[in-house]
């Protein structure tokens, strides 16, 4: 894991605010100027509600599309949520885990409780009124047109989509949505028996059921199923070969949906299971190990749907497994995660040989360390791999085997590449200062820095935000825009377009997204 970069306490605007809404400085550093005035930053705020003593401030989130926030607020031991600025109704409770937004389209569900009655409220409307909700039921689907949640009446359970209920059950749980939010997909008990219902078709009864699991285009679906001493995956309502056990997280398709994986128990060994295709019997397979190459590409095209790689052991040892061909041994592989450039043409992964750990790419080891960094990947056209190290107490990023300069930490989630994969760039820690590395090249030093980096621009241009003194701004290719209290937790800068950005900032107690053009000469 890289060295830490995050902030401590510091000033704050407002004291509970400071502390939950944003990372904080921890001393002063330069004022972050552009150096040669090359590029300009026009900023427009867009306002997106005002925090008041009644907000619950540990309740603020952002969306996933980092465009809208909402939270709740508190008045007479009523609760309503405030989404945009705007209040919703009153109610006597909000139902864990509070507000849930879409994937895309900033809409918002959650739930509510009125009197003795509990409802789930979708883009301010009331549902219909249940005994109760399931706890984490609400879900959307992926492109955040539909959404769905469990509720129980006379003491059975029901899925509700829309305005539709399904039918009564025991229990319900697993619940999930297809990418198109066509076809819902979850667990339902019967009796001691369960089965899962796809699309409002039950499937068989089993002794237990595992959460369904949908294609990334929707059109398939699997999950694993339990009868008497037999473990199976059922892919698209067909059962597989029994087994002694099935692995965690259970089947997984490919980015394509094509091809289908998961891992099993027989007997004292374990092995994967590719498109109904047994692999090798291992002493055991790494849970969450297996990874298909990116929208199923294969480089000689022979399989369609694309490559398998997974982390399996022998004895005491571990090594990747990649199409069916084993790697070198080694005593780890790093979080058991292998990664694929875009194309599917390279591998790579971390391993741990005694007290070392390298990166192993195509492989070949690479020079050993104390540590290597979770973030390690490809540049989007493969050419390069970048990742951090640990040398002792200090920290370098890597790229293509090339060490920058000692830091007291390397930024997590970073180094990261431009989009053409010429240019690369990292956070640092040096004492008490923060700085971007960009090309090898240290862009400004701050007192803080947060919400992610990305390269925008035609010159494909780091950008991030930074901490002035109290202040936080936007930097790009270190011309910095205008000054703000800070940013929301838990958002992040995105690049909008090419030569643009938005980020959740706050100022005077007010949420603004502010949009961030970029003008070059």
């Amino acid at each position: 894991m890289a060295g830490p970069i995050a902030n401590k306490a510091g000033p704050r605007i407002a004291a509970t605010v400071a502390a939950l809404l944003l990372v904080w400085p921890m001393a002063r550093g330069d004022n972050g100027s552009n150096p040669g005035g090359k590029i300009k930053l026009a900023a427009r705020e867009i306002s997106l509600g005002k925090l008041w003593g009644t907000t619950i401030i540990r309740s603020v989130a952002a969306s996933p599309c980092n465009r809208h926030v909402a939270w709740m607020g508190k008045h007479r031991k009523k609760l309503s949520i405030f989404v945009g600025g705007a209040k919703g109704k009153e109610y006597d409770g909000i139902l864990s885990p509070g507000i849930v937004f879409s994937p895309v389209g900033g809409r918002v569900a959650y739930g509510a409780i009125r009197g003795d009655k509990q409802l789930v409220v979708v883009d301010g409307t009331a549902g219909k009124e249940f005994e109760a909700i399931g706890q984490g039921s609400i879900v959307w689907s992926a492109n955040g047109k539909a959404v769905a949640y469990a509720g129980q009446r006379q003491n059975k359970w029901r899925v509700v989509a829309g305005s539709a209920e399904g039918k009564a059950y025991d229990s319900v749980t697993g619940l999930v949505l297809g990418p198109d939010g066509r076809r819902s997909a979850y667990l339902a008990a019967r009796g001691k028996k369960w089965l899962a219902v796809v699309g409002g078709v039950e499937g068989k009864e089993y002794d237990s059921v595992g959460r369904p699991v949908f294609s990334a285009g929707g059109r398939r679906v699997a999950y694993s199923a339990q009868r008497g001493k037999g473990y199976m995956v059922v892919a698209d309502g067909a059962e597989g070969k029994a087994y002694d056990g099935i692995g965690q997280p259970g089947p997984i398709f490919s980015p394509n949906g094509k091809r289908l994986a998961y891992f099993a128990q027989q007997g004292d060994k374990q092995l994967v299971v590719v498109d109904g295709n047994e692999g090798k019997a291992y002493d055991a397979i790494m849970p969450w190990s297996i990874a298909f190459s990116p929208d199923g590409k294969r480089p000689a095209g022979d399989v369609p749907g694309g490559r398998v790689a997974y982390v399996a052991a022998i004895g005491e040892k571990w090594l990747a497994v990649v199409d069916g061909k084993e790697g070198k041994k080694y005593d780890g592989i790093g979080e058991g995660r292998i990664v694929f450039s875009a194309d599917g043409k390279r591998v790579l992964y971390g391993a741990i040989l005694g007290k070392r750990q390298m990166v192993v790419v195509d492989g070949a080891a690479g020079k050993t360390y104390d540590a290597i960094g979770r973030t390690r990947g490809f540049s989007p056209d493969g050419k390069r791999v970048a990742y951090a190290a640990r040398r002792g107490k200090k920290w370098v990023a890597v790229v293509n085997g090339a060490e920058g300069k000692e830091y007291d930490g390397i930024g997590e989630g970073t180094p990261i590449f431009s989009p053409d994969g010429k240019r690369v760039a990292y956070a640092a820690q040096r004492g008490k200062k923060h700085v971007v590395v960009v090309d090898g090249a240290e862009v400004g030093e701050y007192d803080g820095i947060g919400g992610g980096m990305v390269f925008c621009g035609r010159g494909n241009r780091a950008a991030f935000i930074a901490a002035r003194g109290k202040k936080w701004v936007v930097v790009v290719d270190g011309a910095a825009g205008k000054e703000y209290d800070g940013f929301i937790r838990g958002s992040r800068l995105v690049r909008q377009g090419p030569a643009s950005l938005h980020a959740l900032m706050l100022r005077d107690l007010e949420i603004f997204r502010v949009e961030i053009s970029i003008t070059e000469p």
